[in-house]
């Protein structure tokens, strides 16, 4: 009876991770499919509207660090469940007060939120599951990249029916549901697979570790792949011919795969475990994508979305996976999880902002998929160097 016990409480524990995930992406994913109605709408530039999604963005990196402040001083559930309201409440206050200035506001407050919950993920799946760490961020990952398919999905949906403010608000019912199933959590009873916060003490500030800046700015460059694509893969789609319901469903498409790949992939590095041959396999499907919007036709789109999706759905879970590779304990694990967001969502955060910038002075996005290449590159320099480092 305890073994059944035990497992039901595992069960419930990664439950209410998967739904946490669910929120992280929604509130930024939804605005990619609504860029256009907005931006009309409200009468703004690309350059302006590309903020929407920087702003979040520029949060999660500001403010990762934080995540080791409310770890230590409220607890993991209680800070958790707090940032769950501050992103249902600034998420439904879209619908009510839709202007630019409230946007952004709700921009900032949510990616606040998403910023410390985050790292405090990575040190709950170190600390509850520390010998099955690649299944739960596989879990994780799934989680944000199911939020990100259904916002990008279904967004365009209650726009076509209710408009662009009910598109974005209607995803606060997302954090209700993860807040009452967060809140009902049940404690681990069993120590047997956990590690005690303080089971083995930190060796040093990441900042002054080398391995942890790879870490950092692949982070960085994987992360600016996946906000950028978010964010201008339907205007992409849009400049090829397709129509605005078309484009979501493009973005929908890439998102779909991608989390697929998010739980699919992790499953597989128990018996390859080699990060740097995975990040060459994953971006091989990327560059594909990314060669075929460059110089194929309206009919190349879809492939496109899926191929690059495939190299989305394996970054992510590498990229999360390599701090608690390198750590021994959930406080050692929390620290380096969160440098390494924090760093490399700052470098990320202004990508779909360029974007849009350059996209406003050359009426085109032939510099976009030149920039998506730049960033394959750098990321198969940093895992080279990962994989070089003992």
């Amino acid at each position: 009876m305890k073994e059944v016990g035990k497992k039901s409480t595992l069960t419930g524990i990664i439950f209410a991770i998967l739904l946490v995930a669910l929120n992280l992406r929604p509130a930024i994913s939804s605005i990619g499919p609504m860029l256009e109605p907005i931006r009309s709408d409200l009468m703004l530039t690309n350059g302006q509207v590309s903020l929407l999604t920087a702003v979040p963005v520029l949060c999660m990196g500001v403010f990762a660090p934080f995540a080791i402040v409310f770890n230590r001083r409220f607890g993991l559930k209680r800070s958790i469940g707090f940032l769950l309201v501050v992103i249902g409440i600034f998420t439904l206050g879209r619908g009510f007060w839709p202007s630019y200035f409230n946007l952004l506001l709700s921009s900032f407050f949510i990616g606040i939120a998403i910023a410390i919950i985050g790292p405090m993920l990575s040190a709950m799946i170190k600390r509850d599951f520390p010998t099955r760490t690649a299944s739960l961020i596989g879990i994780y990952s799934f989680g944000m990249g199911l939020g990100a398919t259904l916002a990008a999905g279904l967004t365009s949906v209650v726009y076509a029916a209710s408009g662009w403010p009910a598109g974005l608000a209607v995803w606060s019912g997302l954090a209700l549901a993860a807040l009452i199933v967060w809140l009902r959590m049940p404690e681990v009873e069993a120590k047997s697979e956990q590690l005690p916060d303080d089971s083995l003490p930190i060796s040093g500030s990441p900042w002054k570790n080398v391995k942890a800046w790879y870490m950092l700015l692949f982070f960085g460059f994987q992360s600016a792949f996946f906000f950028s694509m978010l964010t201008w893969l339907a205007p992409i789609a849009i400049d090829k011919g397709l129509s605005v319901l078309s484009a979501g469903a493009v973005v929908t498409v890439m998102t779909a795969v991608q989390i697929i790949c998010n739980i699919s992939i992790p499953l597989l590095f128990s018996r390859y475990p080699n990060r740097f041959l995975w990040v060459l396999a994953v971006l091989a499907f990327g560059t594909a994508g990314i060669l075929l919007l460059m110089f194929a036709g309206t009919w190349s789109v879809w492939l496109a979305a899926a191929l690059i999706g495939v190299a989305l759905g394996g970054l992510f879970p590498i990229a999360l996976l390599l701090p608690l590779d390198a750590t021994d304990s959930a406080d050692e694990a929390n620290s380096w999880a969160a440098m390494t967001q924090s760093g490399g969502y700052l470098i990320s955060a202004f990508m779909p902002f360029i974007i849009g910038v350059v996209y406003d002075q050359t009426g085109n996005h032939d510099i976009t998929l030149w920039l998506f290449l730049a960033f394959v590159f750098f990321m198969i320099f940093f895992a080279y160097l990962l994989n070089r480092e003992p």
